[in-house]
């Protein structure tokens, strides 16, 4: 059996403090904060952290790709790119899914689900489904009416490895979908949603809890009455206790000021980082080639843009480039907040948003799950279940 004691740490504890001290890893867990050294293996691999920030891996419950891979384009782009995660810290992860949820696509789905369980380098809990039951289209996720049947169909092709589905308020029979999902353990998302304060509230009672890529594809309800500004499924959200709220912290999606909106209506607990990456995102500044039909230019702060000179939609947002530790780094930056607090949204709070209890905390027992961090936020050291999937020294 591996062990490793990570010593001369300072620990993270997410949403409590950061505290000196050491780890031993030890049969794929945390098995000891602080152990006497009667307890450390012989044989133990030592790794001196030199007083580096040591914490939870970083969990991402909505990521389309990353590098040049998109999960959804083949099996083969699937595990390559979840291969590739470790270098950012993230050691958790839904990829996410928005074009192959509709019947014809139904082999396409069961063929990605098998390869699920060959993912290497980072704990997968399953899919996320964006879509299909979806008002606003966003950039090309389906939007169909709830079919129940169709549901089923989309659960039983993932093999019961769907974790989250997004959906909007405002899709017709969508309230059956949401009460389905919640009996099937999968987590319903708010999204892609021009829905009324009324139609949030229904599907929040019916079991919707989280809003993802919050604020984007969000849009404002019409102005019905000049001089009174409408309230929709963003007030509604941010009223309810019940809801947390995840954004995309690469400062173009969202304003950090909509972040602190939320932080004031919601408490750290209540926000999560997510990062909506696809193809560029963890890629040097460049123009790289896509499924899609267009290449895109990543730059630094710019996120990623079609690049199709000449073309109407060139210069658009395609995506995220962004990766989950500098999307923590951003938020250090935007919030005034102990960092460990903001270490939670990124760990602690995604994990408790998906009912694992065991995954984003420092405690005996836990997934050993965990990242020694340089100074500048790259990850030195980065182990899933106890085994060292990526070393940057």
């Amino acid at each position: 059996m591996t062990s490793t004691l990570i010593f001369n740490a300072r620990i993270v504890y997410p949403g409590e403090r950061i505290a000196d001290g050491a780890l031993l890893l030890q049969g794929g867990r945390i098995a000891a904060i602080d152990p006497l050294p009667a307890a450390v293996p012989p044989d133990a691999r030592r790794v001196d952290a030199r007083a580096r920030l040591v914490t939870p891996g970083l969990i991402d419950v909505h990521t389309h790709g990353v590098g040049h891979h998109l999960y959804e384009g083949s099996p083969e782009d699937l595990l390559a790119g979840l291969s590739f995660l470790a270098r950012f810290g993230t050691t958790g992860v839904l990829p996410t899914l928005y074009r192959v949820m509709k019947r014809p696509s139904l082999p396409v789905l069961a063929r990605l689900s098998e390869a699920l369980d060959s993912a290497r380098g980072v704990s997968v809990p399953g899919w996320h489904l964006e879509g299909p039951f979806l008002k606003l289209p966003g950039a090309g996720a389906d939007t169909i009416p709830g079919d129940l049947g169709l549901l089923d169909e989309l659960l039983a092709a993932t093999g019961g490895r769907t974790r989250a589905m997004s959906i909007s308020p405002d899709t017709p029979g969508i309230l059956p979908v949401i009460e389905r999902l919640v009996e099937q353990s999968v987590v319903p998302f708010i999204t892609h949603t021009r829905a009324s304060t009324e139609e949030t509230e229904r599907a929040i009672d019916a079991g919707a809890r989280h809003a993802t890529h919050f604020y984007d594809v969000f849009p404002l309800p019409d102005i019905t009455e000049p001089g009174v500004r409408p309230c929709g499924a963003v007030e509604a959200i941010l009223a309810d206790p019940r809801c947390m709220v995840d954004f995309i912290c690469d400062g173009v999606h969202v304003a950090p000021v909509a972040v602190r909106a939320a932080l004031a209506a919601k408490g750290f607990g209540g926000i999560l980082l997510i990062t909506d990456s696809n193809i560029g995102a963890g890629l040097p500044d460049g123009i790289y080639p896509t499924t899609f039909g267009f290449p895109v230019k990543v730059s630094a702060g710019n996120a990623a843009r079609i690049h199709d000179p000449g073309q109407p939609k060139h210069g658009m947002l395609a995506g995220s480039a962004l990766t989950m530790n500098v999307g923590i780094a951003n938020l250090l930056r935007w919030l005034k907040l102990p960092p460990e607090q903001i270490w939670a949204m990124g760990t602690s709070n995604p994990a408790r948003l998906l009912g694992l209890p065991e995954k984003g905390v420092i405690k005996p027992g836990a997934d050993a799950d965990v990242v020694v961090w340089n100074s500048d936020l790259t990850p030195a050291h980065t182990w899933v279940a106890g085994e060292k999937v990526f070393d940057g020294t």
